[in-house]
């Protein structure tokens, strides 16, 4: 069956339409169409001449001299010195056409390239079906034809470009958000100085990046943090790379019940019947929480993308405009694993800054939140600013908030006070939020034997409560410039 796809009719009409109207018409299609839109080869060349007129002079007026003038300039002159491309072209100013016509003809042509162009895509992607060795996952094979799909809608810009008035709708808008308040934009993680910190918990469509020192308690973090959030009724996707889920399983439940990892690991919860019962309900109440577990050690970065679009559109699902509905994924860490797929000539940061930009893309496309975890360098040690992140400043620059966890040092414990926590939370980076002063931090408790953190106050909280009791006076709006005598 040969492939149509075209419709050269409409074509003309455009054409025409542009002839007649001049810019107004240009302009108004401009966002739509390109030359490689039209598929009859005498059409796309005088798109492209009158293309080239109204970029170098938009008040120009079309006329038969000028398009030959600037065929000529494109080397398009062999096309449009026939006798019957110049009658066809005179034809053009005398077609009738309506200009608000023109685009709604644009549009159609556009739609018939976007077919011609997935037509291609899934055809390039039975050719990589044909390369299949048979050594290759489940996931990777599926991914192939999902990847065709994904790729293209993302990279696809087929909406109205045209600028609006920024007010426009603006009072429906205040309205809506008037009839439908809540407590914060985003989701809640259940620690409430860090997500007013970093703008109101995970907003959609954002990457909310955690960087840590190995073994400070990042992967105990992302349990508290995905349990409390699943538990709303908010599907939580972890995606881990180093643990299993019975490392999970275990923590998660010696969190709820503060029992000791060790206890529950060896089953010797079983010889005091309050443990036991304990232990039990909680394995109910999780098996009836929407808390997703996936290990994904050693797998493509390809792969993982195609794992997370299957669990947005198989188990969370999408609403009609196709992005997905309300949910978090928590990607447990950025590291180089097996870069299958990806140019072996790229550099380690490379790699980082392009996993981070496919996630970017990923949170966008279906305007969700991901919760990405990664490691500090030693820099990370003594310094707490985004040069302390290992790999590429892509993730940086892409991330709505950057935020380092570590432990505290002991002039912090002995400053703060011993109740104040072992941990902190330091917002360095927050697009949407008001973030801390530099010289702040959010102070966290993490008891290791159970793998529970909890978040405390601020050091300028603390600190404020202790001016108070010293008896110094305190600006509430300027606590960060209270004075202390040694």
């Amino acid at each position: 069956m040969s492939l149509v796809l075209s419709d050269k009719p409409s074509e003309r009409a455009i054409l025409a339409g542009v002839c007649q109207h001049g810019g107004d018409a240009y302009f108004d299609i401009a966002d739509l169409v390109q030359e490689s839109t039209f598929t009859d080869e005498t059409n796309a060349a005088v798109y492209r001449c009158i293309k080239t007129i109204f970029e170098r002079d938009d008040a120009s007026t079309l006329d038969i001299a000028l398009i030959n003038s600037a065929a000529n300039e494109l080397g398009f002159s062999y096309l449009l010195n026939k006798k019957d491309d110049i009658k066809y072209i005179q034809a053009l100013f005398n077609f009738p056409i309506s200009k608000q016509n023109v685009r709604k003809f644009a549009a159609k042509i556009r739609k018939l390239e976007i077919a011609k162009l997935m037509h291609k895509q899934l055809g390039d992607a039975q050719d990589q079906m044909l390369d299949v060795k048979g050594n290759e996952s489940v996931a990777h094979i599926l991914s192939i034809a999902e990847d065709a799909i994904f790729d293209f809608t993302s990279l696809l810009n087929d909406g109205d470009n045209m600028p609006e008035i920024l007010g426009e709708k603006s009072r429906d808008y205040f309205q809506y958000l008037m009839d439908n308040p809540v407590d914060q934009i985003g989701i809640s993680t259940n620690f409430p100085g860090y997500d007013q910190a970093i703008g109101g918990g995970l907003r959609p469509a954002t990457i909310n990046v955690i960087a840590a020192r190995p073994k400070t308690g990042k992967t105990v973090l992302t349990d508290n943090i995905g349990y409390h959030i699943a538990k709303t009724g908010v599907p939580v996707l972890n995606l881990d790379t180093e643990m299993t889920k019975e490392d999970h399983l275990v923590r998660t439940a010696a969190m709820l019940n503060e029992i000791p990892i060790n206890d529950i690991e060896t089953g010797q919860f079983g010889k005091k019947a309050d443990w036991r019962e304990k232990i039990l309900n909680t394995a109910d109440h999780l098996a009836d929480i929407p808390y997703h577990y996936k290990s994904i050690a050693g797998k493509p970065f390809e792969d993982q993308l195609a794992i997370m679009r299957r669990w947005l559109m198989q188990t969370v699902g999408l609403n009609n405009d196709g992005t997905a509905k309300q949910c978090v994924i928590i990607y447990d860490y950025l590291k180089l694993m097996d870069a299958q797929g990806i140019s072996s000539d790229m550099k380690e940061y490379q790699l980082l800054g392009f996993m981070m930009t496919s996630l970017h893309n990923f949170a966008t496309r279906y305007k969700i939140p991901i919760l990405a975890l990664m490691q500090l360098n030693r820099d990370g040690e003594s310094n707490e600013g985004t040069s302390a992140a290992s790999g590429s400043d892509r993730i940086i620059w892409l991330c709505s908030n950057f935020t380092i966890f570590k432990n505290k040092s002991p002039e912090e414990i002995a400053e703060d006070g011993p109740d104040a926590g072992n941990r902190k939370l330091v917002p360095v980076v927050a697009r949407h939020g008001g973030g801390l002063d530099p010289r702040d931090y959010i102070n966290c408790h993490m008891t290791g034997w159970c793998a529970k953190i909890v978040e405390g106050k601020t050091k300028f909280e603390l600190d404020t409560e202790k001016a108070v009791d010293e008896g110094f006076v305190v600006d509430d709006d300027n606590t960060s410039d209270i004075a202390f005598s040694d």
